[in-house]
């Protein structure tokens, strides 16, 4: 008995206790118990675990039903708190979130460009040591940093590996070089993977659903969230969706592959489309060139949004493309949530949006069994951001789902 005991209070059934008491809190000890299967025994180790840490709060008591009123339980957000940076060639973005993904500091600086790794890293230790001091976290509460950016990436240690827009940082060691600049915690990921875990954490989606982000930035990817933790695959690079061939015989790709959907549909690839257009678009005054294209982007989905024939042609084109990628994500994976997230959403998001909607109503597979809900992300161009400071919480107070720091 006693071994069993332990089982069921190691970091697994703490990640269940964690996950139930953020999605479904405030909740009571019997409900978590009958909820997780756990023992009762088990599950108040765990919960005065919990408590102790300061991690989960006692709340007042649920209504009596004929006995004791039961004492319900909730995250106490203001515990720890986790700070993530979105490191991108045009921008970095910094910011902290607690323990509910509530933002309670942001930062927005410029990008990477054309600086050496080491000159960048430099400045993104100092970057975090200010914005720390300035957001007002004390150092025993920061549980952590997370820099995160397109992939693929070498997970375990923390390196790019030939990231499309970032060319000199290709096999960088970038987590062990923030490590020796920090006395903090570091772990480097996926900027799809971060936005998925980000949005999951912060909309209090329940465990029990197959959820989605499909991320836009400068690329485009997606993550996948079940059974409240993140699909990884074998090295962390699951979700490679803008890797999707959508033409066997097309374009070929910086991956290797032919016709990969980020060739026709991402940023990059409408801008060079509408490149071709410049004289029906004269009036947006696009720079065409790689420090101004997210600018170009927005300028782009802007004018769709508003109605301008050429720029709504080339945006729906991008939507429809990525709506049909979609549909084969999630009939691979029988999802039943997605949100769209990144820089490349901000504007255009609705457009998006309606695409993948109609698309998933037309073509999912299982849309007789069950619908699946499309929503755009509350704050798409910092969702990436967000999610790296989740990581970070989830892997702190969630072990066994989140991400290991070393």
């Amino acid at each position: 008995m006693a071994r069993r005991e332990s089982i069921q209070s190691g970091p697994g059934s703490q990640a269940l206790i964690v996950d139930l008491i953020r999605s479904a809190g405030p909740i009571s000890r019997t409900e978590l118990t009958q909820a997780t299967g756990l023992t009762q025994p088990s599950v108040s180790n765990i919960v005065r675990r919990l408590i102790e840490t300061g991690l989960v709060r006692e709340t007042g008591r649920a209504a009596s039903q004929g006995g004791k009123p039961r004492t319900l339980l909730e995250i106490n957000a203001s515990a720890k708190y986790g700070v993530g940076v979105q490191l991108g060639f045009e921008s970095i973005t910094l910011v902290a979130t607690d323990v509910r993904g509530g933002v309670v500091g942001r930062q927005l600086v410029n990008g990477a460009g054309s600086a050496t790794p080491d000159e960048v890293t430099a400045r993104l230790a100092s970057l975090y040591r200010d914005f720390v001091v300035a957001v007002g976290l004390p150092a025993a509460s920061v549980a952590g940093l997370a820099v995160v950016a397109p992939g693929p990436i070498s997970h375990a240690g923390g390196v790019l590996l030939a990231p499309p827009t970032l060319s000199q940082w290709d096999d960088f060691p970038l987590k062990q070089a923030l490590q020796s600049a920090l006395d903090v915690p570091v772990i480097v990921d996926n900027d799809a993977a971060a936005a998925a875990i980000g949005e999951f954490w912060s909309r209090q989606v329940s465990r029990t659903e197959s959820f989605a982000c499909v991320y836009m930035g400068t690329g485009i990817g997606a993550g996948i969230v079940l059974d409240g933790a993140l699909y990884r695959g074998s090295s962390s690079n699951a979700g490679e969706l803008g890797h999707i061939s959508i033409d066997a015989q097309g374009v070929p790709c910086h991956c290797g592959n032919r016709g990969c959907l980020e060739r026709y549909a991402a940023p990059e690839a409408v801008v060079l489309a509408a490149l071709e257009e410049r004289d029906a678009l004269v009036s947006l005054e696009l720079g065409f060139e790689p420090e101004s294209l997210g600018r170009d982007f927005d300028q782009l989905s802007r004018a769709a949004v508003s109605g301008h024939e050429t720029a709504l042609r080339l945006i729906q084109r991008s939507a429809d493309q990525i709506a049909s990628a979609t549909v084969t994500l999630a009939n691979l994976l029988d999802i039943d949530r997605i949100v769209l997230a990144g820089p490349g959403m901000a504007v255009a998001g609705s457009l998006y949006t309606r695409a993948i909607r109609g698309r998933l109503d037309r073509s999912f597979f299982a849309r007789r069994a069950h619908s699946i809900a499309v929503d755009l992300s509350a704050n798409p161009r910092d969702t990436a951001a967000i999610g790296a400071a989740s990581l970070v919480l989830q892997g702190t107070i969630a072990p066994g789902h989140g991400p290991a720091f070393g």
